[in-house]
């Protein structure tokens, strides 16, 4: 008698749950492959699960670590963007709190609006003036606390400390030391002899001054990263160079500048954007004046939006500037890239 529970399965035979097939025309029981199937399929069907695990897992991963940073940049940057955008398109102001749509009114305006031209002239000017002197400045402090000398660390925390003021203090003490009355910068002029401008409140004086604050904040960081990048440069490069008879400004030239041209890259498209975020110091010291000689293109989107209430134009303003500063990043990418050699 077969089991209680034999079936009828491979060949004919029948097939007890313990896998023994018997079959009388075959010469007794048999080992039934059908549990053998049924394993190799559980395994193949492991295996493709664990696979597609292991894949999702290694897509999943990286995006659940990178998800915090996507989320904050997705609701603080790119929907900002998006929606000033939109909003430049309407009419939207503390006489017409319903927006309104207007289509290019606004930018109409804009290109029209003597004030609109003269501060993105301060902001050229302040470029201008700025990036390239904060870059020499740096170079030169980078180039002289590379050197091998006692107190070196000293001079380096010193000229690094001013990028760790807050810029909002770093302006509040700024515009004590620059005041024609009482400042120490004007009190220490006249004991030399030499004329003591009204510094803030002249119309020649104004921006020099902020550029002047912005210099002491950031030549502090340009200079580590130069420092860093001088680090990097092989002294094989120097003792080739010196066996050359190379001096020290060929060495400069032919070493120095072009091995530090990848930090120069770096550094010229960082000045381009601070460039275009200057509002700080402007609003702390000056707050746009005298005459608007001050008065730069963030600080404009600000007077707009929360002194004029004017989301509309305070949203193509802030448009403009967006394009513009792509349009600047991009094209200096593309002069200086050519010009940037990593070996």
């Amino acid at each position: 008698m077969f089991h209680e529970n034999f079936q009828v399965g491979y060949f004919g035979c029948g097939v007890d749950p313990g896998g023994l097939v018997p079959c009388p025309g075959r010469g007794g029981a048999v080992r039934a492959p059908a549990a053998r199937l049924d394993t190799q399929a559980e395994t193949i069907l492991a295996g493709a699960v664990w696979s597609r695990l292991t894949r999702l897992t290694r897509i999943g991963a990286p995006v659940a670590f990178l998800a915090p940073s996507l989320i904050f940049l997705l609701a603080f940057t790119y929907w900002p963007i998006l929606h000033a955008f939109f909003l430049g398109f309407f009419r939207w102001n503390i006489n017409t709190p319903n927006r309104v749509f207007a289509g290019l009114a606004n930018y109409r305006e804009l290109l029209l609006e003597p004030l609109f031209r003269q501060v993105l002239l301060n902001n050229i000017y302040y470029g201008l003036l700025a990036i390239p002197v904060a870059m020499a400045i740096a170079l030169f402090l980078a180039i002289q606390v590379n050197k091998r000398f006692a107190g070196c660390t000293w001079y380096r925390t010193i000229f690094f400390y001013p990028t760790m003021i807050p810029m909002v203090a770093a302006a509040m003490i700024w515009v004590w030391m620059l005041n024609p009355g009482y400042g120490p910068v004007n009190y220490y002029l006249k004991m030399l002899g030499l004329p003591a401008p009204e510094w803030l409140y002249s119309m020649e004086w104004a921006m020099p001054a902020i550029i002047m604050v912005s210099l002491w904040k950031h030549i502090g960081y340009f200079m580590i990263i130069y420092l860093a990048g001088l680090q990097n440069i092989p002294d094989d490069l120097y003792e080739a160079a010196a066996l050359e008879g190379a001096g020290p400004w060929v060495r400069f030239r032919v070493v120095t500048w072009p091995c530090l041209s990848p930090t120069t890259y770096f550094l010229f498209i960082i000045a381009i954007i601070t460039t275009f975020q200057v509002f700080d110091q402007v609003y702390i010291m000056t707050q746009g004046g005298p005459a608007n000689r001050t008065n730069v293109l963030v600080y404009y989107i600000y007077q707009n939006a929360f002194q004029f209430w004017d989301m509309g134009k305070a949203s193509a303003l802030t448009t403009v500037q967006i394009v513009l500063l792509f349009c600047l990043v991009w094209g200096a990418s593309r002069v200086l890239r050519m010009r940037v050699h990593y070996q």
